[in-house]
């Protein structure tokens, strides 16, 4: 549900291995995938082909539908609509795994169709979208969700599919290791950079460790430990970031793991004119901080320029966003 970026990577990679895939999205996806299939490379060099003729494609929910998983994919403002369409449609009880970025997906989507199984899932590699039916996974990871009877007997599928998945007891703490890695997803947005540029880029990467080092802090004061989605651990993030790009290339070698096709899906878009996820990311923070009587400047600053830029379309430095976000003046990307 939400045959998109993400949708198209994890229903294509399912439906090249066997498994009988129903992808459900708007008319530009659909239309691109009726005319030419779906390709599927990777930052490994791997290339998986589906033909048109093989892809179920519907411009909603088919009627009469019985899936035995939902992969719910559409973007976090869409949640609740799509949800009810779901609930509309589907048996009481039909699982549903959220695959989608931020924290309160599952909990919008059980509130707008309480009949359906609602499980949080996360996605941790980036996937972007490089043409008509053409979808591509820059970075690399392992799927998790909250482990449920439902899904064990999926696993073997996924991991067949090339789309290993890890179970576990709490999810949170891996969604919101998650959510600090993403927080990068607005810098990536504003830069108009492809993401590995952009990373190295250490004004910019400044910009994006006071975005983890905040949220780190209200974590902190919220009692939640977030899980380690990276080499280092999160507390560590922030340094190395601001370390000097000689130096990062070394500390963080595997976190530039990342070819040069791969960029945000906030990027996409920005280019696009949709809706961003800047409401799921930036905005779980400050609602955090809010909750606690706490104040989140930083993220609350970019939640504001991407919220603006469709006004503005203004791409920044690094020293300009930091400029922007009240930062000290940066180092240079040399430095």
């Amino acid at each position: 549900m939400g045959a998109g970026s993400i949708g198209c990577w994890l229903g294509g990679r399912l439906a090249a291995a066997g498994t009988a895939v129903q992808l459900v999205g708007r008319p530009r996806v659909l239309d691109a995938l009726r005319r030419n299939g779906l390709t599927l490379t990777d930052r490994e060099g791997g290339r998986t082909e589906v033909p048109a003729d093989r892809l179920q494609l519907f411009d909603e929910v088919p009627a009469g539908a019985r899936p035995s998983l939902v992969l719910l994919c559409v973007k976090s403002g869409a949640t609740a609509d799509a949800a009810r369409q779901l609930g509309d449609c589907l048996p009481a009880g039909t699982p549903v795994l959220s695959m989608q970025n931020g924290l309160s997906n599952v909990a919008t989507a059980q509130q707008a169709a309480p009949s359906l199984q609602w499980l949080p899932g996360m996605v941790p590699y980036n996937v972007a979208e490089l043409g008509p039916g053409r979808f591509h996974r820059g970075t690399e990871g392992v799927l998790a969700a909250q482990d449920h009877a439902a899904l064990r007997h999926w696993l073997p599928r996924f991991h067949a599919a090339g789309l290993p998945m890890a179970l576990h007891a709490d999810l949170a703490p891996v969604q919101w290791g998650k959510l600090l890695l993403n927080l990068n997803n607005a810098v990536n947005a504003l830069s108009g950079l492809p993401l590995r540029a952009q990373l190295l880029d250490r004004d910019l990467r400044g910009c994006t460790a006071a975005l983890i080092a905040e949220t780190l802090a209200v974590l902190g004061r919220a009692g939640i430990r977030p899980a380690k989605m990276s080499p280092l651990p999160p507390a560590w993030v922030p340094s190395v970031l601001r370390l000097p790009t000689p130096l990062f290339r070394i500390v963080a070698a595997r976190m530039l793991r990342i070819d040069d096709k791969a960029r945000s899906s906030m990027a996409d878009d920005l280019a696009l004119g949709r809706t961003t996820e800047v409401d799921a990311l930036q905005g779980e923070v400050i609602r955090l901080a809010t909750s606690l009587g706490l104040a989140a400047p930083q993220n609350a600053c970019i939640r504001a320029l991407v919220l603006d830029w469709p006004t503005r379309r203004e791409r920044f430095t690094g020293v300009a966003l930091q400029q922007a976000m009240g930062l000290a003046a940066g180092p240079g990307t040399s430095g």
